[in-house]
């Protein structure tokens, strides 16, 4: 795992650095020409290559820091820092995005008449191709290696090459029909790099706040728990985001009332490191549940139960089930959704064992609707 970090930073940099090399040298050139050419497009194409120079470095930044090891007041790294370079990167493309609208506007009121060159175009065309490769190889590095900020700035540099396409268009047209519509043009592209700003800023706070765990990783978790023939279900999976990689997670079980302290225990080291080899998700906690496995009585009981608690919508599952027929006890969680409050739903479920169980001391724990059931 150690290994995976590592190269998984390797790749992060070197991709950043690429971006960074690209970006400078097309800022320098559109420069150039966006003087000569007194073309407001090209002018604000080379500040957006800046800035996109400067998203790469603090990708970097953000990569160094992540990979710092763990210490006494970050027991559980430094990992989420990445959130916050790719929300410092979504928080560029957003302000780039309102400088162009804002200079479009300014020479849609006061226009400047640009005079375009062969040579010009030339390295516009060039600086389409260019832009387009490099945000398509920057944004797979970053799916590549879940990384928030290269997906971030894989996308802004494939709008550059919009906004640079539609300025070599802009020109031709010019040159054709003379008519200069690239501060309309400009607005228009402002308007998608701002709503792009917004998408990669929202994405990444998703990630910062903690979000719904992926379907697909929680379903292979529960399968591979459920595999073992000891187990008769597994309940209440929480996982914890420590950035890219670094997923901490909590489980219950539900296991015979049968079974020995020894064997649970076994049970548990065993599920944890399966769990870990195959999704990368380390169990920090394994909880217990005990199911009645000899009292015909208890079968009835449960069944009658579960059948009134679904028999509400909010109610998505019930599991956890124990009753003690002799002490006329039972105990039982509920997964309620987030449509009724939790006190209200309990109330309904505790009014109901009261009519159908009034001789039973009742517990009812209220789950909340973390990962999909």
């Amino acid at each position: 795992m150690q290994n995976e970090t590592m190269d998984r930073n390797k790749i992060v940099i070197r991709t950043s650095v690429i971006g960074i090399i690209a970006n400078l040298f097309l800022a320098a050139f559109k420069a150039v020409i966006g003087v000569v050419s007194s073309s407001i497009a090209v002018t604000l194409d080379a500040v957006n290559n800046l800035s996109d120079a400067l998203s790469s470095v603090i990708t970097i930044i953000g990569a160094k820091l992540a990979n710092r090891r763990p210490d006494r007041k970050h027991p559980l790294g430094h990992g989420r820092v990445e959130y916050l370079s790719a929300m410092i990167v979504a928080a560029i493309v957003l302000y780039a995005g309102i400088t162009s609208a804002v200079e479009s506007v300014k020479k849609i009121i006061t226009p400047d008449t640009p005079d375009y060159s062969v040579i010009s175009l030339i390295i516009i065309a060039v600086a389409v191709a260019v832009k387009l490769v490099l945000g398509t190889y920057v944004k797979k590095q970053g799916e590549k290696v879940n990384s928030g900020a290269l997906k971030a700035s894989g996308s802004d540099a494939r709008f550059d090459a919009i906004l640079s396409l539609s300025v070599l268009v802009c020109a031709l047209i010019f040159l054709i029909f003379h008519v200069s519509l690239e501060a309309y043009v400009g607005l228009v592209i402002s308007a998608f790099i701002i709503k792009s700003g917004i998408e990669m800023m929202r994405e990444t706070l998703d990630d910062i706040l903690g979000h719904r765990a992926d379907s697909e990783v929680t379903a292979q978790i529960k399968a591979l728990i459920n595999e073992e023939p000891e187990v008769k279900g597994a309940y209440d999976l929480m996982l914890n985001d420590y950035g890219p990689g670094k997923q901490y997670g909590s489980v219950h079980i539900e296991v015979p009332d049968t079974m020995r302290v020894s064997e649970l225990d076994a049970l548990t080291r065993r599920l944890e490191a399966r769990v870990y080899q195959e999704t990368g998700v380390f169990l920090t906690g394994i909880g217990v549940y005990s199911y009645n496995t000899s009292d015909e009585e208890a079968v009835r009981i449960r069944n009658k139960v579960q059948e009134i608690v679904l028999s509400y919508d909010w109610a998505l599952q019930m599991h956890g089930f124990y009753v003690d027929t002799e002490k006329k006890t039972m105990r039982y969680d509920v997964v309620l959704s987030f449509d009724i409050p939790a006190e209200q739903g309990l109330k309904t479920l505790y009014e109901e064992m009261r009519i159908h169980f009034p001789e039973y001391q009742c517990m009812i724990a209220p789950d909340v609707d973390i990962s999909d059931v």
